[in-house]
């Protein structure tokens, strides 16, 4: 099963995330199938590649609470 979720990138205390498709069983950073976004909490961004996460919405995928929310903050 295939889960979108956010994947920790950047240095201490200032951290970036990455929004990826994932398989349910690896680790948070382990290895994604496709990036399809980035959240900085720190500057309140986002960027979403809305296509391709429709895309895999459509193919089964679920995302974690986290990005659910993160999309429906996105999408207004």
């Amino acid at each position: 099963m295939v889960k979108l979720r956010l994947k920790r990138c950047g240095r201490k205390q200032r951290a970036i995330y990455r929004i990826v498709a994932i398989d349910v069983r690896s680790r948070r950073e382990g290895r994604d199938l496709c990036k399809v976004g980035f959240y900085d909490p720190i500057k309140n961004q986002t960027y979403l590649n809305v296509p391709v996460i429709i895309n895999f919405l459509e193919k089964g995928a679920q995302p974690t609470e986290t990005v659910h929310d993160i999309l429906k903050k996105g999408t207004k």
